[in-house]
């Protein structure tokens, strides 16, 4: 069991912190607004994945298997949502900086749970998850369980991870200049995870 347990660990691990649109959003926001108040965006797509995976995890797989165009239109989805984020992002106002326009507070929990919830990344990577975990064995429910556990546990230090990494530069980021070209490339990554996303890149 505990050899299971740290499969699914490295598993969850792998997917969690490795570059993708969720821990971009996090980063730009740890440097932009600090590490605490990033923490919402992290709870809500923590809690979007584990959800995921419940969902994949009692026959949702099936549907996605059975009706390609569902994941689809998924990924329009998502791809129309990101690039808002990426723009939004793009434009954010410097902390020492008033202006009328662009991003003055960070990502709350229900940003979390939609760039989560609107990646493709994600429900592959956990239809991924319960095929190998959970699916082969005979207490299927009981597996799902442990490993929703462990999803939500690792992808709370996965995506925290990439927001602490934003805290910490916060310093680099003192004058206006810097946090303008910092906010136009965390923009611009975000766009590129998107294209990628469409072009399999």
């Amino acid at each position: 069991m505990i050899t299971v347990i740290l499969s699914m660990a490295i598993f969850v691990l792998v997917g969690a912190i490795s570059p993708g649109p969720v821990n971009i959003i996090a980063t730009s926001s740890g440097a932009c607004f600090g590490f605490f108040r990033t923490v919402p965006h992290v709870i809500g797509a923590t809690f979007a994945y584990t959800l995921i995976v419940l969902l994949v995890g009692f026959g949702l797989n099936q549907s996605l298997i059975q009706y390609p165009e569902i994941t689809n239109i998924l990924k329009y989805l998502a791809g129309i949502y990101l690039l808002y984020m990426s723009f939004k992002i793009a434009t954010s106002v410097p902390l020492n900086v008033t202006v009328s326009s662009g991003v003055k507070q960070p990502p709350s929990f229900i940003d979390g749970v939609l760039s989560q919830g609107l990646n493709p990344k994600a429900w592959l990577v956990s239809m991924s998850g319960v095929s190998i975990f959970v699916s082969v064995h005979t207490e299927s429910t009981f597996y799902l369980l442990v490993f929703s556990a462990i999803s939500f546990t690792v992808c709370f230090v996965g995506i925290s991870t990439w927001a602490a990494m934003g805290h910490v530069i916060r310093d680099h980021l003192s004058t206006r200049t810097r946090q303008i070209r910092f906010n136009m490339i965390m923009g611009l990554l975000l766009s590129i995870s998107v294209i990628s996303m469409f072009f399999g890149l």
